[in-house]
């Protein structure tokens, strides 16, 4: 069973093992606890946080980018995107991969393939899906101290890190 990272209808989606999609994970919450300063980053990170495979379920886990609320306007929109191409530069320079217990070996592989998505994505000025991307009640804005990231609160307590023991 894997999951799915969709590209917003372009057909060009991101296809993940189990494995594959925490060890991307790991990577993008590292940099997405790094960056956030906003609310829409925040809320951006509990969308991360809604992907842990150790609370939500192995193979059940994914989103389209066409359904995250990227804004009204097409300024916010333009700096919604700005954002995510930032958490995945971040990752992709490897930020804080050295405090991993594992080496991600594909996981650049998947973060330039996601970013090629990202980057081709246009944002919609409303989500196909409103469900899906937490509103501003839900943001994660909560640090896990032990980790130095994001929390996963309001979901549940803990860090990706904390439910995935991945980190030393």
């Amino acid at each position: 069973m894997g999951n799915v990272f969709g590209s917003g209808g372009t057909g060009d989606d991101l296809y993940l093992s189990n494995g594959g999609t925490a060890a991307f994970l790991d990577a993008l919450w590292l940099a997405v606890s790094e960056l956030a300063r906003r609310p829409w980053d925040f809320r951006f990170a509990a969308l991360l946080a809604l992907q842990d495979q150790n609370v939500m379920g192995r193979g059940v886990v994914g989103f389209d980018l066409a359904d995250i609320d990227w804004g009204d306007t097409p300024d916010e929109r333009a700096r919604a995107k700005d954002f995510v191409l930032s958490v995945i530069d971040l990752a992709l320079d490897r930020h804080r991969w050295d405090e991993l217990t594992y080496e991600p070996p594909y996981v650049p592989g998947y973060l330039q393939r996601y970013r090629a998505m990202a980057e081709a994505f246009t944002p919609p000025p409303r989500p196909a899906d409103e469900d899906v991307f937490p509103g501003p009640d839900s943001a994660a804005t909560a640090s896990c101290v032990r980790h130095r990231v994001l929390d996963a609160l309001p979901y549940w307590e803990g860090c990706v890190f904390c439910t995935g023991g991945t980190m030393r």
